[in-house]
């Protein structure tokens, strides 16, 4: 059976199952949905607990076997709580786990929690995580998506009580708060919770909220690539500034923007010699958000801007790695700044058919 997390506090309040399994990236959420699950299987009587980190190829999967098949002489009922943190059980793992999912079944003395990181399709197609699937509860753990940000602070804030003002300046306070903390989704429960203890409930207004919130963002380089490709220039010049006061490889992020412009470049080289978009996008593995995001933007970019970007990031692929170019900054970061900018400006533009019928 697969759940969302949003499906799981009804699913724990009509009964537990033997087996779960909670797979995503996103620390908090897996950690939420994995107190919430131990949370109902303590009201029901599993008072005893027992954890195991599968650390590397040569982990010893008995005592695992074990723990499962034995219970303590003070409990009646137990949790036997299994990490991977690698997401990658091994040839000896995938027997075992097969062995506890089989086993689970009709055992209503033992729960066995499974842990996992953010698997890969060629993963959960794998034998042993088809075990966990039909033998149990799967809750796949998605991150909250920069869009879906605000609306995410807003009900944590509601849960604790409080409220941005309606309007304009709440949505205004919504977006301040989450430039603050993207990517950051610990911090920014902790900044949730703070902001429960130095207000009373009710409503919050924009200063309070600047004077309480820290500025607690995490970027990621490949986040860039949705942002670029989404057309949000004040967002880009921010990630960029964030990855570089983190520290981020320039080159890293140059190999992240000149990788998305060969795509679009290979793509809309395709569609041209005939091939519908969606199978161009399937042949250069695209899929997802990026899938979405560049079925927006190919008809909005010309092939000679796509010519343009190549060159442009051939330029800056030079300046990186310590190369003076003419016209061009002398510093990485600005080239980089200003290459982003270049292909975040084409996504923006009007789609080509349209401006041709506009100005015809």
């Amino acid at each position: 059976m697969q759940l969302s997390p949003a499906q799981l506090g009804a699913h724990l309040q009509r009964g537990l199952q033997p087996l779960y399994t909670v797979h995503g990236d996103e620390p908090l959420l897996v950690q939420e949905a994995a107190d919430a699950i131990r949370a109902a299987a303590r009201a029901q009587g599993f008072t005893e607990r027992t954890s195991h980190t599968v650390a590397g190829a040569h982990f010893d999967w008995s005592e695992v076997l074990a723990a499962a098949g034995s219970l303590s002489l003070f409990a009646d009922r137990q949790i036997v709580e299994i990490r991977i943190p690698s997401g990658k059980p091994g040839k000896d793992g995938s027997v075992v786990i097969q062995q506890l999912a089989e086993s689970a079944r009709g055992n209503d003395a033992t729960l066995t929690l499974f842990l996992l990181p953010r698997l890969d399709k060629m993963t959960r197609s794998g034998a042993w995580f088809g075990a966990l699937e039909s033998a149990g509860v799967t809750l796949q753990v998605e991150p909250v998506e920069r869009a879906a940000l605000p609306a995410w602070i807003a009900q944590r804030l509601q849960a604790q009580g409080q409220r941005v003002v309606a309007g304009e300046e709440g949505q205004r306070t919504l977006q301040f708060f989450a430039d603050r903390v993207e990517g950051n989704l610990l911090a920014a429960h902790q900044e949730i919770q703070k902001l429960g203890l130095l207000f009373p409930a009710g409503e919050l207004v924009f200063a309070q909220v600047e004077s309480a919130v820290l500025n607690v963002a995490r970027y990621d380089v490949f986040k860039l690539s949705e942002a670029v490709l989404g057309g949000q220039p004040l967002r880009v010049q921010r990630m960029l500034d964030g990855l570089k006061a983190e520290g981020e490889a320039e080159v890293l992020v140059h190999y992240t923007l000149a990788e998305d412009i060969r795509t679009l470049k290979r793509v809309k080289d395709a569609m041209n010699a005939g091939r519908p978009l969606p199978m161009a996008l399937r042949e250069q593995r695209v899929w997802g958000l990026k899938e979405r995001l560049l079925e927006r933007v190919l008809p909005r970019i010309s092939p000679v801007a796509l010519d343009n970007l190549l060159h442009a990031a051939h330029v800056v692929d030079g300046i990186v790695k310590g190369l003076k170019q003419p016209d061009w900054p002398a510093d990485g970061w600005q080239a980089l700044h200003r290459l982003a900018l270049m292909l975040c400006q084409e996504c923006t533009r009007k789609p080509q058919a349209m401006h041709r019928k506009m100005t015809a």
